[in-house]
């Protein structure tokens, strides 16, 4: 027996030295595991890249429907843009758009298989831009969709359910100052001519436009006035962005307009079909409902390519023309702030690099070395 067990003690010694030996080589080996996966994120991140390029380009084939976003995005979108109407007292408009913004992300998160908002990394947000650039959108667009998406954040982690805003280091990109694009005193007196006020409709547009060079009020502005928007004695209560009041005063032209479009407008109610007469609006289109923004632009449209102005405008051109107009004429750009509604200064300061002309008028009659010295006999 002690021979037996004597063999057995050395047959089992050279297995421990075999053990010790691959200790010894596994000792040795995380080193060079650690150099191998060292560029592996590298090679994820840009997998994950071709994974979503491949998945975008067979969207059309197979489209992504709200169904496929999940029951934890569907919700959480919900109570975002109840909250933004609901709380923030957005705009229909402005919840169009985040609504639209945010189901562009959500298409392409979803693609990416990420049904829950704390999967979503910094580097899908890059990715979400990516493809918007290649795209081709501009900068404006981008920075709009930031915007939408840094809100719904936002807002994810006031509700506790992100710790962290996956947006807070991603910098919108840079987008040029475009100058603002106005019409001149001239071409702003024959669009206001043009119109022929003798129709109810003529007489509605006329009204329109005489509104909108009075106030510089913003499209959506005028299409939500109302009858008892109007003040007899010369004034206009409109509700701007995020429902904020401001009190405008109307000029002469623009209430005279605006009486004989009043005198005609029942020819509008009579037209239109049972129950469907906005009888509260101001200005109504050929059925007798509220007039659109869009049926506004149409307007615009037509009286400037009748009147053959040099640049194309929008009715948001005709609120760029109030504003540059009141500069030139000495106004007091903190009160042409009110009047516009805009919250901060730096987005009316723009007007004041419109007019050159007037920019250097100013400067030769202010500045004591700006006069020309007369010649000496």
């Amino acid at each position: 027996m002690n021979d037996v067990t004597s063999s057995e003690k050395e047959t089992k010694k050279p297995k421990k030295k075999k053990a010790a030996s691959t200790k010894k080589k596994a000792k040795k080996t995380p080193t060079k595991r650690a150099s191998k996966k060292a560029p592996a994120p590298k090679e994820s991140v840009e997998e994950q890249r071709k994974k979503t390029v491949k998945a975008l380009q067979e969207k059309d084939a197979k489209p992504i429907t709200e169904a496929d976003f999940g029951e934890t995005w569907l919700h959480w979108k919900a109570r975002f843009l109840d909250y933004m109407g609901l709380v923030r007292q957005s705009s229909q408009h402005t919840l169009r758009a985040y609504e639209r913004d945010i189901r562009a992300f959500l298409e392409y998160i979803v693609a990416l298989e990420i049904l829950d908002p704390t999967q979503v990394h910094r580097r899908h947000l890059r990715g979400f831009l990516a493809v918007l650039y290649e795209k081709d959108n501009k900068a404006s667009t981008l920075n709009r969709k930031l915007s939408a998406l840094r809100s719904f954040f936002r807002f994810l982690m006031r509700q506790e359910v992100l710790e962290q805003n996956p947006l807070d280091f991603i910098n919108n990109p840079k987008q040029p100052r475009a100058l603002p694009r106005f019409l001149t005193i001239e071409e702003i007196g024959r669009l206001l001519d043009a119109p022929d006020d003798r129709t109810a409709l003529g007489a509605r547009d006329c009204a329109i436009l005489e509104l909108f060079y009075a106030t510089g009020m913003r499209v959506s502005e005028l299409v939500s006035l109302d009858l008892d928007s109007l003040r007899p004695w010369g004034f206009a209560k409109i509700f701007g962005k995020r429902r904020k009041e401001r009190i405008v005063p109307i000029g002469g032209p623009a209430l005279e307009a605006i009486k004989h479009y009043m005198n005609l407008r029942g020819q509008l109610l009579a037209a239109a079909d049972e129950g469907m007469a906005a009888h509260e609006a101001l200005f109504l289109n050929y059925k007798g409902g509220r007039l659109t923004a869009r049926s506004v632009r149409r307007v615009v449209d037509k009286y400037v390519l009748e009147t053959a102005a040099r640049c194309r405008i929008s009715p948001h051109g005709l609120r760029h023309s109030f504003a540059t107009h009141l500069l030139e004429s000495g106004a007091d750009l903190r009160g042409i702030q009110e009047l516009l509604g805009h919250e901060s200064l730096s987005t009316t300061q723009r007007y004041t690099h419109v007019n050159i002309k007037s920019l250097m008028a100013a400067y030769g009659a202010a500045h004591p070395r700006a006069q020309k010295v007369p010649d000496e006999g």
